[in-house]
């Protein structure tokens, strides 16, 4: 689990109701009618920014990684597709079927290449599963980010309304409260899903894509080579250009250090 996407939408949650406490009673700050102009506007503007299918798509898988992290890193998939070009070295593809492979994407591949599957198809499929997990991912940072850009204008939306509300009652200071009350929840709660939410997670998502282009790109090469009975080493260094350049530098002083160890 991603642990600092919990943490940050707990704290700022504290954040929230720890300063309307400080001032008030929570129950001041709930209002059905500014609730409505927020979740009911922005759920209206994104199904008519995006197709129902993508929607469908987009928000559950942007929720569901939003709060997961990757198992292996970029530096942990190129130890573990080295190793597993060994065993296919010494044991043939064959062998590679007795491998347990955690990474689904990765044991995808391992079983195109135990099951002896041309390069070609194994490239398409590979592709395609990667562009269409990246699709649907895209489209969920996109709809946060709708959502995120929306909110604040629906609250503003609703400021307006309640002002209009409050003028038009003027004679009844009776009913001056609640609008002014609508008009000001309305903003409080469309900064607050914005900033708190739907932004932050779209930009979270935004980071998660490019990790899993990058990483995915990289199994895919990685599993090529195998397929072609590249040596261990060749596949360990041509993964290793999708690392960042420290982490390459700390590959190479690891394997340096390794060498006295076993001399």
């Amino acid at each position: 689990m991603d642990i600092s996407t919990g943490l940050g939408l707990a704290f700022g949650g504290v954040v929230l109701v720890s300063l309307i406490m400080m001032g008030g009673d929570l129950k001041m700050f709930l209002d059905v009618h500014a609730f409505i102009v927020i979740f009911g506007g922005s759920t209206a503007a994104t199904l008519i920014r995006f197709p129902l299918s993508s929607i469908m798509h987009g928000l559950p898988l942007g929720m569901k990684y939003v709060f997961s992290m990757r198992r292996w890193t970029s530096r942990e998939l190129v130890d573990e597709i080295a190793r597993l070009a060994e065993v296919a070295r010494k044991l043939g593809p064959i062998g590679l079927e007795k491998e347990n492979v955690e990474d689904p994407f990765l044991a995808k591949g391992m079983r195109y290449v135990a099951d002896g599957y041309d390069p070609t198809f194994i490239r398409d499929s590979l592709e395609r599963d990667r562009d269409n997990f990246l699709v649907h991912l895209d489209e969920g940072q996109k709809i946060y980010r709708a959502i995120g850009d929306c909110a604040p204008a629906f609250g503003m939306i609703g400021t307006l309304i309640g002002m209009v509300q409050m003028f038009a009652n003027m004679t009844d200071p009776s009913k001056l409260g609640p609008y002014m009350a609508v008009a000001l929840l309305a903003t409080f709660y469309g900064a607050a899903v914005a900033n708190l939410f739907c932004l932050p997670i779209a930009d979270k998502l935004h980071l998660k894509l490019a990790d899993e282009e990058i990483n995915r790109s990289l199994i895919i090469d990685g599993v090529l080579m195998i397929r072609d009975a590249k040596s261990p080493t060749l596949v360990r260094e041509m993964l290793l250009a999708y690392l960042p350049e420290k982490h390459r530098h700390a590959e190479v002083e690891d394997d340096e250090a390794a060498e006295p160890a076993a001399a």
